[in-house]
């Protein structure tokens, strides 16, 4: 994998992989191994995807001062591989914990962004509160599968402030649309790769300013694509549509049968959705 160095010094790497135009695409977890987004269900055949890892995470280095993991910090990182490539402007692409990272990329910096995509944003960095009632409905679009009254009694029971280590696992199908042999493997080797000290720091107190952050995207006037699997109780798509209000320029597409991961349930659909909006 070619590296490039971050402003501090420390070696990051990226991988490169399809033809076309160029688009970073930052991953989300927060702090997992990007592979997990292997090549966003055939995307890379009509664009050039840049996947980063961020740094201590895959293959890139573990910097000296843990404070640097902090996603308002990583924003530095993401610039430093826009000059490495030689971009006067990107497209940018982010899945779930990663829309935080490019929300904040895109407040400091907009004039450096050609369009966006937040595929299953989290919404931390812009405050959007997402009520229970909204979580609850979203996963009763799940109640026609064997495992449904499992999980949905351990979502009941972490909306209720128990947050186990038991009841988060019961809870992982409702953000899926297959949860199949294939899904809980790809989750198991996704979460063996999660930096978990990294992970704890992404989102620690001073990373996110959502007022200000949210003044910021209120006059960014590049186009902006949301993406919400119908299923997924993670963003469910009530809290990715209030999103979309926050920009001036703004598709919200809402995938059918989708879950948090939309290019594994139907990567045609996925595609198809991303090119009208990129292209």
């Amino acid at each position: 994998m070619p590296l490039f160095s971050a402003h501090d010094g420390t070696d990051l790497a990226y991988r490169e992989v399809g033809d076309g135009a160029p688009l970073i695409c930052l991953p989300g977890g927060p702090m997992i191994d990007s592979a997990y987004l292997d090549e966003l269900g055939g995307l890379s055949a009509h664009r050039r995807l840049i996947v980063p890892d961020l740094r201590g995470t895959g293959r890139s280095a573990i910097p000296p001062d843990p404070a640097g993991y902090r996603c308002d910090r990583l924003v530095d990182d993401v610039e430093a591989l826009r000059e490495h490539l030689g971009l006067a402007r990107i497209d940018l692409l982010a899945h779930s914990a990663g829309a935080n990272l490019a929300a904040l990329y895109a407040a400091r910096h907009p004039r450096r962004i050609g369009r966006m995509v937040l595929i299953t944003p989290s919404v931390a960095a812009v405050g959007i509160e997402v009520i229970a009632e909204t979580r609850l409905r979203t996963a009763r679009r799940h109640s026609h599968q064997p495992w449904f009254a499992k999980a949905y009694a351990a979502l009941e029971a972490i909306l209720a402030g128990q947050r186990t280590p038991e009841n988060r696992q019961a809870i992982e199908p409702l953000s899926h649309g297959r949860w199949d042999a294939e899904a809980q493997a790809r989750k198991e080797a996704e979460e063996a790769s999660r930096n978990h000290e990294a992970a704890s720091v992404y989102g620690s107190e001073g990373a996110y300013d959502p007022a200000a952050t949210r003044a910021a995207l209120a006059d960014f006037d590049r186009p902006v694509m949301l993406l919400a699997g119908k299923v997924d109780t993670g963003a469910p798509p009530e809290a990715v549509a209030e999103y979309a209000e926050l920009f001036e320029d703004s598709w919200l597409v809402v995938q059918r049968r989708a879950g948090h991961y939309p290019w594994r349930d139907d990567p045609k659909a996925f595609t198809t959705e991303l090119l009208q909006f990129i292209d």
